[in-house]
């Protein structure tokens, strides 16, 4: 990371302001907002549209808790932009954005954005100028004169934090989080969510294999209130950058769900809708952590139903952090199967022998640890649902290689 010093005021009750916009990148909006809720910030996710709902990459929706016309008038400690194509241009082009980021500047707050954010949104507002900075490496050309490029994953200029994508998000939330509370928070939260920051992923595999997708792979993930949103919009992203059909099916009476720390998504269907069209063949079944979403998915009989026939089938299931043990543990799903799960959860798998193993694939099941360890698994089904190659591609468009 390359750091120039800034000057946080440190203070209890931190205010966020996160915009999102049709087309902004899922995993850069989420995964600050997850961390620095973790921290204790309150984190106001606001639509640069005129609805709360709002669709970004890869289908994700996700519902904003107010929009950015309307909080025109309050103070923040932090805004966040993330990126993605077009929302970085969408966000760039929003009048009332600019005017709320640039009397923030004026004061000397602190702002960042991360991936094509820097580029199309903070450098032609004129608040990169003679400042150093990162983005995405296809968006850096459009860096002007007056802003000095960086090849790093997280640059801090005074009170400016730039990133450069996907796969930097977590380096970059962690970063934001020191500039409000300092390192100490970060290592209790980077220890707590197993954070690597080496880019690149491996797995163990155990029993190997070949998982059987003819054509597009369906893919079902579900959801519950509680849901750990890092864990289920790294996995949704990752697929669909892959081409995957991916299922977002919630488990309660709706569509909208309220994961872990707050971020509201809204699920295509709800698992009713899918046991009521009959659709009960998947290519893979992933069931994401987060608590107490493990335990509302683990004591959902249509989806523990689902579940009991795609391992009777032989075809692929996995789950990460709790769901490996709320879900996949109690329903027998693990029986002569190694697995791995968060570090809290370990002495509730039958057999732990292999949980310190970020990703563990045993036949046609794959596990894995944690929120830390969501970019991991994913690429490493993507892998065995798709092949090697489809699976370099994928991280290279992460920007997850080492």
């Amino acid at each position: 990371m390359a750091t120039s010093p800034a000057s946080p005021k440190i203070k209890k009750n931190m205010q966020v302001l996160v915009p999102i916009v049709a087309g902004t990148e899922p995993v850069e909006a989420c995964v600050p907002i997850d961390i620095l809720r973790r921290a204790g910030a309150h984190v106001t996710v606001a639509s640069a549209g005129d609805a709360l709902l709002v669709e970004t990459m890869y289908g994700v929706k996700i519902l904003a808790d107010a929009l950015v016309a309307d909080c025109a008038a309050a103070s923040y400690d932090l805004i966040v932009l993330p990126g993605g194509v077009p929302g970085a241009a969408n966000l760039g082009g929003c009048a009332a954005l600019e005017g709320i980021v640039r009397r923030h500047a004026e004061k000397g707050g602190l702002y960042a954005a991360i991936c094509a954010a820097p580029p199309l949104a903070l450098a032609p507002w004129g608040l990169l100028d003679g400042r150093k900075a990162t983005a995405h490496p296809w968006f850096v050309e459009n860096f002007p004169p007056e802003v000095t490029a960086v090849d790093a994953n997280v640059v801090v200029d005074g009170n400016v934090v730039t990133s450069r994508g996907p796969a930097t998000s977590t380096e970059f939330a962690l970063a934001l989080v020191e500039q409000l509370y300092g390192k100490e928070k970060v290592e209790q939260i980077a220890k707590s969510m197993l954070v690597r920051y080496e880019a690149g992923y491996s797995m163990k595999e155990l029993n190997q294999a070949q998982w059987q997708c003819s054509g597009t792979p369906k893919v079902l993930l579900p959801l519950a209130n509680g849901s750990e949103e890092m864990e289920a919009i790294t996995i949704i992203d990752a697929l669909r950058r892959a081409n995957a059909d991916v299922v977002v099916a919630s488990v309660e009476d709706g569509v909208e769900v309220a994961a872990r720390y707050g971020t509201r998504i809204v699920a295509d269907v709800t698992l009713d809708d899918v046991a009521a069209a009959g659709q009960t063949q998947f290519d893979l079944i992933i069931v994401p952590g987060g608590m107490p979403g493990a335990e509302t998915l683990g004591g959902c009989e249509k989806l523990v139903a689902l579940l009991k026939r795609q391992a009777e089938a032989d075809r692929p299931y996995g789950a990460i952090g709790a769901a490996t043990a709320h879900v996949l543990q109690p329903h027998g799903l693990l029986v002569g199967r190694k697995a791995t799960t968060c570090t809290s959860m370990t002495g509730l798998l039958a057999d732990d022998g292999e949980c310190e193993n970020r990703v563990v694939v045993d036949g046609n099941v794959i596990t894995s640890r944690g929120p830390g360890t969501a970019m991991e698994f994913a690429v490493a089904v993507v892998e065995k649902l798709l092949g090697r190659d489809e699976a370099r591609r994928l991280a290279e468009g992460l920007l997850f290689l080492a």
